[in-house]
């Protein structure tokens, strides 16, 4: 593989015009496609195998026209001081409002809180709720706004009002300043990193274009494939992410290859030879982890994870091939590493000393190199490149000296941070998760203090009795049977659809939603339908929004553990091949593991217990969305496994090419400490603009990501991967023969490159000549 990256990565290089005209092709017609697709139009989302996915296909069949699915929203009003809802006036005034929100687009129906007894027991809150025909996550921006727009006249007739509801859920936007902030990091840190603008330049633009063309090909595709804005979410952030850090890396070698004494179209090949096969293959596992996300067999889930692994194959390939042309482009603007900017004057000279003709130059080049490498396995003298890694260097030489006290204040610091994880509750987010500041928070908790807090969650009951001889009575069983259930407030009478085998059947809790009191009852009355279908032949469904939450959550949470094997699984293979070990990918997994358990303790500790919450504008406390788990295995395995193999290689470069396994981690770490770090500030940068979002879940993955790359690239790749392959020893690269044998070549290390210097370096140049005569 090295050996036709080296080939790519010239050819680029030699032919960048031709590769950035594709590149810009493809963006435009991306563009295009994105212009000129239809407006989507609504985005289904269903839970395959759940009960109450079940129920709403049911409601589909036998309630025609009933948009089951629908969105709803709800305008509370609570009388002033002194005054009740009940009053003339207020009446008239809540009646105005009725009128208007039935004759906007989507409605399907509004109710008037004076006839459908929607009126507080004091007679100082009422609301009325609103129907559409489409999900809340899908309805036009004008429906929104006349939604948010109803209770203006009763505000200025002197009525409190508040809307809430899943109509006014949008697909939630990170604070576009935070963002800003993350990318203007990012740029700094690839100064810092790379030292001059132009190189820094580079890596963010390719990132740009990488994401241009994959969410522009999303939305273009967004209403064939019914892709909704969430998709297109994970995608800008996850490749924009990857994109400056596979470009940084290779940009990185190709510095290196330069301070070697190489010309630059070599370089570029060898950067994108050596990196690019990292690359590849760091790329493979990120693809691995989203496209995995399919094992969960939620179709919005899967629709997400193909979408950003597509984004992420695209930042590969344009990392391979864009880069290397860009870096044609860009020509002495970049510097060799470690060097430092000339003075005036000294440009002069060094371009005429340059011009000499590489006749003279070439034939010591490979001598100099030689020399170079003797001086790096010679642990006596110290290494040019290690006074510009100084820091890298003397931390590595530090974990070889005290591998086992790295190793266990790493192993005991992340554990400690782990221990919240096992008080982990999760379900999906509310609006009594909301900020106290917005509309739906507050229409919230006056409905919970008007009516009791279950109200907010109210429960569907269908009741299927097509299959009993009385559908009548089946249904008055059910109801009576659950009146007798604890936690329960209210049960309304039952609805029948006009055939008479079907009913329908509000239950209000007497908790929360997110409670796990309200998870109970759920689990209670599936339990109680059970018996009832034994007698009866009638079968009862719970759904509804609350019912929709338990069962995503615990098909999300049920989906784990396979999810997790088959990814680390497929991620442990393809790295048995990378780095030809057995302990090296085991030990890759189960750092991540640990890594991941850190972060989610993390997560607890702030948006469920509520610690520091203030400083990261956590204003309330409540379960981990139910995403979280599987989101975090998926996403942080991906990106760990980057630095991992761009770390690690290098270390096994060293290894292959005749250090010792020790002095193959402190050159490792030489060459790519500071790189990996780096990406990792980056990366953590991109993520932590996610958080200054006002919208809970979006602020909580933001976090959750950020921390956790900090400790997956800074504890586990820089401390304890080092401590434990100081420990092992030789036995770290140990690979059974038979299994030596069995495995492809991938030539990650670049041994295949050697041959090229052989070439190069031919010990009699004059054999090939011709007698030339006069």
């Amino acid at each position: 593989m090295a050996t036709f990256l080296y080939k790519l990565g010239r050819l680029a290089f030699r032919r960048r015009h031709f590769v950035a005209l594709i590149w810009v092709a493809l963006l435009t017609l991306a563009g295009v496609g994105a212009a000129s697709a239809p407006t989507p139009g609504t985005t289904s989302f269903s839970i395959p195998g759940t009960e109450a996915q079940k129920a709403f296909d049911l409601l589909e069949q036998r309630f025609p026209g009933a948009s089951a699915d629908g969105g709803t929203g709800r305008i509370v009003f609570k009388a002033p001081e002194g005054e009740k809802m009940t009053d003339a006036d207020n009446r008239a005034t809540v009646a105005e409002t009725v009128k208007e929100l039935g004759d906007g687009s989507e409605v399907v129906s509004v109710t008037d809180p004076f006839t459908t007894d929607a009126v507080s027991k004091d007679g100082t809150v009422a609301y009325a709720s609103v129907k559409y025909d489409a999900p809340g996550m899908e309805l036009a921006d004008s429906t929104r706004d006349a939604l948010e727009a109803a209770g203006d006249d009763a505000r200025a007739a002197g009525l409190t009002v508040d809307i809430g509801g899943d109509a006014l859920q949008a697909a939630a936007e990170p604070g576009a300043t935070g963002e800003i902030v993350g990318i203007a990091l990012a740029a700094v840190v690839l100064v810092i990193t790379l030292g001059s603008l132009v190189a820094a330049g580079l890596p963010l633009l390719t990132a740009i274009i990488g994401v241009g063309i994959g969410v522009s090909t999303i939305t273009a595709l967004a209403d064939a494939l019914d892709l909704g804005d969430t998709t297109s979410t994970l995608a800008l952030m996850i490749g924009l992410a990857v994109g400056i850090d596979y470009a940084l890396f290779i940009v990185s070698r190709y510095r290196g290859e330069l301070a070697d004494g190489r010309d630059r179209e070599e370089a570029a090949g060898r950067a994108t030879g050596t990196a690019g096969s990292a690359v590849v293959f760091a790329g493979l596992t990120v693809v691995i982890a989203l496209a995995g996300l399919a094992v969960v067999n939620v179709p919005m889930l899967t629709k997400m994870g193909l979408a950003a692994a597509g984004t992420v194959v695209v930042a590969v390939l344009i990392a391979l091939t864009m880069i290397p042309a860009l870096l044609g482009y860009a020509g002495r603007k970049i510097r060799p590493a470690g060097e430092k900017r000339r003075p005036r004057g000294a440009g002069k000279a060094a371009r005429s000393e340059e011009s000499q003709g590489s006749e003279k130059s070439q034939p010591s080049q490979e001598p100099q190199r030689s020399q170079e490498s003797r001086k790096e396995f010679d642990t006596s003298e110290k290494p040019r490149a290690a006074v510009k890694a100084g820091l890298g260097t003397r931390w590595a030489n530090f974990v070889i000296r005290r591998p086992v006290a790295v190793l266990l204040f790493g192993v005991v610091g992340l554990g400690a941070i782990a221990v919240p994880a096992t008080q982990l509750e999760l379900g999906l987010p509310d609006d009594g998760s909301q900020p106290t500041s917005t509309t739906q928070r507050r229409a919230y908790d006056l409905l919970s203090d008007g009516f009791g807090p279950g109200f907010n969650g109210p429960l569907m009951i269908v009741v299927d009795a097509q299959g009993s001889d009385d559908p009548q009575a089946a249904v008055t069983t059910v109801t009576d049977g659950i009146k007798g259930l604890k936690d329960v407030v209210t049960v309304t009478p039952a609805a029948f659809n006009k055939a008479g085998d079907t009913a329908t059947i509000t239950v209000i809790p007497n908790s929360k939603p997110s409670s796990t009191q309200t998870e109970d009852l759920v689990h209670a009355i599936r339990d109680e339908g059970a018996g009832i279908k034994a007698d009866t032949g009638a079968e009862v469904l719970v759904t509804g929004t609350t019912a929709m939450n338990i069962d995503f959550s615990q098909k999300l949470n049920d989906a784990l553990i396979p999810y997790l094997g088959l990814v680390v699984g497929l991620a442990f293979l393809l790295l048995i091949v990378v780095f030809r070990s057995i302990l090296v990918p085991l030990k890759a997994a189960l750092g991540f593991l640990l890594s991941v358990l850190a972060a989610l303790g993390a997560v607890v500790a702030v948006f469920q217990w509520g610690w520091l919450g203030g400083l990261l504008g956590a204003e309330e406390t409540g379960p981990i969305m139910s995403m979280m788990p599987i989101f975090m295995v998926g996403v942080v395995f991906g990106l760990a496994m980057d630095y991992e193999v761009f770390l690690v290689t290098r270390m096994r470069e060293a290894y292959v090419h005749g250090e010792t396994p020790a002095r193959a981690i402190v050159t490792g770490f030489r060459h790519s400490s500071r790189v990996v770090a780096a990406a990792a500030v980056i990366m953590m940068a991109v993520f932590g603009g996610f958080i200054t979002s006002s919208e809970q879940m979006i602020k909580m993955i933001g976090f959750g990501l950020a921390i956790a790359v900090f400790f997956d690239a800074f504890v586990v790749r820089m401390a304890i991967v080092p401590a434990v392959l100081a420990l092992l020893g030789k036995k770290a690269w140990w690979l059974p023969k038979w299994l030596d044998r069995a495995l492809p070549n991938v030539d990650v290390e670049g041994e295949g490159l050697k041959a090229l210097d052989s070439e190069n370096s031919d010990p009699d140049p004059d054999k090939d000549r011709e007698l030339v005569r006069a």
